[in-house]
């Protein structure tokens, strides 16, 4: 699952599960967000992705490219450290800020902050 949503001058995407080939229906809708222009920030929150393709690092760089032409930040939270290492391998981390200091909320769902509650 992923969801776009503008407020004011900035698009946050949320994913959920995997990003990859198998979602790559919805990555256009959310790139023709970013490319309507006028936003100053695009935040991805990957905390609930437990997984990322080259298809998903694809879909993250075009993301970042976009709001970066009109002088924008890209920015990722929530990515943990195997998703990270596919981005940075796929050259797409590069792309974006990444903000350490976000704290994805416990979850049961996939993803770097699960809590186990079994």
């Amino acid at each position: 699952m992923i969801d776009g949503a503008v407020s004011g001058a900035e698009l946050t995407i949320t994913a959920a599960g995997d990003l990859d080939l198998a979602e790559r229906a919805q990555f256009p809708p959310l790139v023709a967000l970013a490319e309507a222009g006028g936003l100053e920030r695009v935040v991805v929150d990957l905390c609930a992705v437990g997984f990322v393709d080259s298809s998903g690092a694809s879909f993250l760089v075009q993301l970042a490219t976009r709001v970066r032409r009109d002088g924008g930040r890209a920015v990722l939270r929530g990515a943990d450290e195997g998703v990270l290492y596919v981005l940075r391998v796929c050259g797409a981390l590069e792309a974006f800020d990444v903000d350490a200091s976000h704290r994805c909320p416990p979850t049961s769902g996939r993803g770097p902050w699960r809590v186990d509650r079994g």
